[in-house]
């Protein structure tokens, strides 16, 4: 374990939403009725993006908290993970960070109960490798990246920058080893950037991983983000609305609703996480992938916390399908 342990405190659970609108799994053609609160899957131009791909014959991991595995808004979108806190094959969330992360990239959509994902037909690979305070070691961290690659994941999202991950990149060692090892395997790797509104590059030039800094409503840098990793770019990451745990958890004292709003660059991360996805369906190898995202993001007002942009989820995907249509000529 880490020195000095960190927690994922800094993500704060918004008030209670209706808990009546869980009842059950619905169909898959009836609206979210929190669809409307979820301003993210529009900034991003998600929707749109939808009509051309939809993430379908991919999985993201997301190497995190672990997963409730038996949320009406996720259950059905899980294939098997890995819990390497407790060393057994029931990652169960007993934080609500990594449900929160898993509804943000791929929660059922359209199925009349609950918010959308932003990859509807991609599937979550739950990797558990943080505590119920949300801390966790090295060791475990890049256990989880390495299992995840081995077994399939094609995209690996890292909410991690509260448990200091984007500190140790900065070290080099063995978490940029896994990374690497991941991207050798074909994953892309998605990492959020941290909460310290600090400037810093988080990992060495040579990793391949898409680092995601954190932007509020207006496509402004949120107060929070980190900032100043190469290449780096933004998404939503205030007042995130997502899945929570069904059971009493961290994140889930006062909100007993199974949906409710953090802010961080661990929200933003999965949103790019299910771009990605997006991008894999369109035939784009790892490095295709994060290129185009990074190519298609826009920052009008060159602002310098947001990197290269704010991501447009409509524009990665048109640019993906043209790039598919040109290799087949």
């Amino acid at each position: 374990m880490r020195r000095r342990p960190t927690t994922l405190a800094a993500f704060t659970a918004f008030a209670a939403l209706t808990a009546g609108l869980v009842t059950g799994c619905g169909d898959d053609s009836e609206p979210d009725p929190l669809r409307g609160e979820q301003w993210g899957l529009d900034s991003m131009k998600l929707s749109d993006a939808w009509q051309t791909s939809k993430g379908e014959d991919t999985v993201i991991a997301v190497v995190d908290t672990g997963v409730d595995l038996d949320h009406p808004d996720l259950k059905g979108r899980l294939v098997d993970g890995y819990d390497f806190v407790d060393n057994d094959a029931e990652p169960k969330d007993l934080n609500g960070h990594g449900t929160h992360v898993s509804g943000i990239a791929a929660a059922h959509t359209d199925n009349g109960i609950g918010v959308a994902g932003g990859a509807p037909g991609a599937e979550i690979m739950p990797v558990r490798v943080l505590g119920a305070d949300g801390s966790g070691s090295d060791a475990n961290i890049t256990k989880g990246i390495v299992w995840a690659a081995d077994h399939g994941a094609d995209v690996i999202n890292l909410s991690l920058g509260e448990s200091g991950l984007m500190a140790r990149l900065l070290k080099g060692g063995i978490l940029n080893q896994a990374i690497t090892h991941a991207n050798g395997k074909g994953a892309v790797v998605v990492a959020a950037a941290g909460n310290d509104s600090t400037a810093l590059q988080p990992y060495r030039v040579d990793t391949p991983v898409l680092v995601v800094n954190a932007a509020d409503a207006h496509g402004n840098p949120a107060s929070f983000t980190n900032f100043g990793a190469q290449n780096a770019v933004s998404a939503p990451g205030v007042d995130i609305l997502s899945t929570l745990p069904t059971y009493t958890t961290k994140e889930t004292l006062t909100n007993t609703s199974k949906y409710g709003k953090l802010s961080g660059t661990s929200m933003a991360s999965p949103y790019v996480a299910a771009v990605a996805a997006l991008l894999h369906q369109e035939g784009l190898d790892a490095a295709s992938i994060m290129q185009t995202i990074r190519d298609t993001a826009a920052n009008p007002g060159q602002a310098l916390k947001l990197g290269l942009g704010n991501v447009d989820a409509a524009a990665a995907v048109q640019a993906a399908a043209s790039k598919a249509a040109a290799a087949k000529n």
